[in-house]
């Protein structure tokens, strides 16, 4: 079966090699990702720097994250309407202006005013993958993807060594700066090398605002319960009400959805098996990737007298962790081939497990007193989510229609949000309940960081056993994502949101 050329560009749109093509929009994700990271070296200093309580600058952290979750799905269908790269372009503004307001902050308002800003142009990534579709010849689309996934993990690795860094020897707005600077030269790039893709027919129509209150209003509500309820407790007013709010707001929204013929997400396509199931292990994948990086940072830190704690500096914490995100791009090639070969489903499956096998891993090696031994753990585990990453846009795009694609990777991307954000709840319970006494002050337990692991682990399996139960028609490799099928051609206008 033969598969469709990209669509073609508009006159007079720039043109380059793939090559330079997906470089400029990996480097987009890396930019993106790199937000992500920046603040992690200022947790600790923020109350001091604007003269605040800890609690208050925690939002500096949730404020991002809100915002992204909320904008990323309205990017995507935005982008199916009116141009991915058009769309790519108005992201960046947000970050590039938020980057701005953080690096002129004097209080901890305008922080978390920038970071939400930031959170905005989180919709480069899903938007980046979703484009090459459109601009990048059939038969390097899986390679490309699997780059621009990796990209995420390339800009988490560096941002934290970078960020610590400048932390360390000059001003923290300088990391704001530099971030604005790139967003800059990012867009700049995009604007004079990536063509522009021709919005599919299919795709117009009226933008769903109410649907994109309703989502965001639902999905806000969720986040905010999930990453605050440690702070706020678990069985607090605030925190049940807000789980109660995600309740209702959430049924009552996919309700709305499915009576429009123009959905800000059309449900139809995300139930369909393989998207429904791709989705599910894109939660896990999500889980698994975030729970070691919640883990192996606060080994590299703790102090050696713990009997498990390496007492490394932050910069150096950084810089060990780096390599693991690195490996992400080392080894996105080679996930590719693999999709080539057998299909993106076993790459996720295998991805999966290669995960587990790393969380396994670190079971023995928590105590080892080497700073060598968790680098390994680290790369295995990002092997396995460089393969994993590459694999999840491919089976989407495989089986939704070309004028949905933006829309279909962007709640992909929504779903590994969740996935990192209930990590997050999930092992900062662990890690809080299964403490030692260290000096009067109660730390996490060697225990209490095998017991995280094991999690990870377990989640990682289970999302090998999703990925092994997607089914699919055959087993495709990427660059086919675009071949006409029931499932990818697009839909006749009667039915183009009701299939």
């Amino acid at each position: 079966m033969e598969t469709p050329p990209p669509a073609a560009a508009s006159p007079g749109a720039p043109t380059a090699r793939p090559g330079a093509i997906v470089a400029v929009l990996a480097l987009a994700g890396i930019v993106a990702a790199l937000t992500q990271t920046l603040v992690v070296p200022l947790i600790a200093q923020l109350p001091v720097l604007f003269d605040t309580s800890a609690s208050n600058a925690s939002w500096v952290i949730t404020a991002t994250l809100l915002a992204a979750a909320v904008s990323t799905p309205v990017a995507g269908r935005l982008g199916d309407m009116y141009g991915k790269r058009r769309m790519l372009l108005v992201s960046l503004v947000p970050l590039v202006l938020g980057s701005a307001v953080c690096a002129l902050s004097s209080s901890v308002i305008p922080m978390i005013t920038g970071r939400g800003l930031q959170g905005f142009g989180m919709g480069v990534v899903p938007l980046g993958i979703s484009l090459l579709r459109d601009v990048v010849p059939a038969e390097k689309l899986g390679p490309s993807i699997a780059i621009m996934s990796a990209s995420m993990g390339v800009g988490g690795a560096l941002g934290l060594p970078f960020a610590a860094a400048v932390a360390e020897n000059t001003s923290w707005r300088v990391l704001f700066w530099v971030v604005a600077v790139l967003a800059l030269a990012v867009g700049a790039l995009i604007a004079a090398l990536v063509p522009a893709d021709r919005p599919a027919a299919a795709a117009a129509g009226r933008f769903d605002l109410p649907g994109a209150i309703g989502l965001g209003a639902g999905l806000i509500a969720l986040l905010l319960a999930v990453s605050k309820g440690a702070d706020w407790g678990w069985s607090s007013a605030t925190t049940l009400t807000l789980f109660a709010a995600a309740l209702v707001l959430l049924p009552a929204w996919a309700r709305w959805e499915l009576r429009l013929r123009d959905p800000l997400v059309d449900l139809r396509v995300t139930v369909r098996p393989q998207v429904l199931m791709t989705n599910t292990a894109s939660v896990l994948v999500g889980f698994a990737m975030y729970a070691q990086s919640l883990v192996i940072p606060q080994l590299l830190q703790l102090p050696e007298a713990t009997g498990y704690g390496l007492g490394r500096s932050m910069l150096a914490m950084g810089l060990w962790m780096a390599p693991a995100g690195l490996m992400m791009m080392v080894m996105s090639p080679l996930g590719a081939k693999l999709s080539a070969a057998k299909g993106p489903k076993v790459t996720l499956a295998v991805g999966s497990l290669v995960i587990a096998a790393g969380y396994g891993l670190s079971v023995p090696l928590i105590n080892s007193g080497s700073p060598w031994s968790l680098l390994l753990v680290t790369l295995v585990c990002n092997s396995g989510v460089g393969f994993a990453y590459g694999a999840m846009p491919a089976l989407i795009m495989s089986a939704v229609p070309a004028s949905e694609t933006a829309s279909a990777n962007s709640f992909n991307a929504l779903m590994r949000s969740i996935g990192t954000s209930f990590a997050a709840a999930v092992i900062g319970v662990v890690l809080a309940r299964m403490t030692t006494d260290f000096g009067g002050f109660p730390l996490p337990s060697e225990n209490g960081f095998r017991t995280a692991m094991l999690i990870g682990c377990g989640v990682g399996l289970a999302a090998a056993v999703v990925a092994a139960l997607i089914p699919v028609r055959t087993a495709k490799a990427p660059s086919e994502a675009t071949a006409p099928s029931e499932a990818t051609a697009p839909l006749r206008p009667a039915t183009a949101t009701h299939t």
